[in-house]
């Protein structure tokens, strides 16, 4: 089975199977597990995030969907000479990776198009079963999903009578976005509640003035496709009362994998660090 993941939470699932080796190629956004940088790069994004700010990032994703305009591009020509059997992507979001019909479009290819979305944990899960179905290693599935029930369910009984603290996660920080899909559910998980996102639904723009107005305790600087170190960085907030914290979103919040239940464990350390031992992720403490 020769696979190409557009979608970096695809090929962490698909490392996570024990089938790294199966992989011929990845997005640019594709990091983890390490590896996987030395495979040929079939797509990247058309605006290039590492040379502008947030709010330039923002205002170049906003005219490319306003205009109609691809986001990704994908070397057509190297998808051919790779000759996947399978492409995975996804159908959820415009804006974080190739869409099933972009691929289609973009290029002809006779590779099956399987688009891998989720909305909620229970999701990200439907979506590890079903890849591993797919190529043959339905076991594994279950080993990689008891992992993350394991992380979560250890969590849920440390701050299971703990007072629920009230925060915002942002996905975004110029505009905040307030988080949607799983991220509210990580939050509630954890022994908070995110003052403004709701789960299952989608994230959406808001202001620092309404985060504010809401009273969270504890603010998490998480935006989407960031690191720690970028995330405070370009934490420029105004002042908010609260306590701020910059996290690793790229890689146990944004993506739709598996290390999302460490990321509810990092959540829940910094909401309740009298009950949850810190897991050992990187984040940054801010002063706003």
């Amino acid at each position: 089975m020769r696979i190409c993941s557009l979608l970096p939470s695809a090929t962490e699932i698909v490392a996570d199977l024990g089938l790294a080796e199966s992989l011929v190629g990845v997005s640019e956004e594709c990091d983890w597990p390490p590896a996987v940088r030395e495979l040929p790069v079939v797509s990247a994004s058309r605006v290039d995030t590492t040379r502008l700010s947030g709010v330039e990032i923002d205002d170049a994703v906003r005219r490319a969907v306003r205009d109609g305009n691809q986001l990704y591009a994908v070397d057509a020509e190297l998808l051919d000479e790779l000759d996947p059997d399978v492409i995975l992507t996804q159908n959820l979001c415009t804006v974080c990776g190739v869409s099933g019909e972009a691929v289609g479009e973009l290029c002809a290819t006779d590779a099956e198009i399987v688009a891998i979305d989720a909305s909620r944990i229970a999701e990200i899960e439907d979506g590890i079963r079903e890849l591993a179905v797919r190529f043959g290693v339905p076991d594994r599935a279950d080993e990689v999903i008891e992992r993350m029930r394991e992380t979560i369910a250890d969590v849920r009984g440390r701050v299971a009578d703990a007072p629920v603290r009230p925060v915002f996660v942002a996905e975004w920080l110029d505009p905040p976005f307030a988080p949607g899909h799983w991220l509210p559910e990580m939050v509630l998980l954890a022994g908070g509640r995110d003052v403004l996102g709701t789960a299952g639904a989608p994230s959406f723009a808001t202001t620092w003035d309404a985060v504010r107005e809401r009273g969270p305790e504890v603010v998490v600087a998480a935006p989407c496709g960031y690191d720690h170190a970028r995330a405070a960085r370009e934490a420029t907030l105004p002042p908010l009362g609260c306590r701020v914290v910059a996290v690793d979103s790229n890689a146990y919040y944004a993506r739709p994998a598996p290390r999302v239940a460490d990321g509810v464990a990092q959540l829940a350390f910094l909401f309740h660090p009298d009950r949850v031992d810190d897991p050992g992720l990187p984040y940054v403490e801010l002063t706003t």
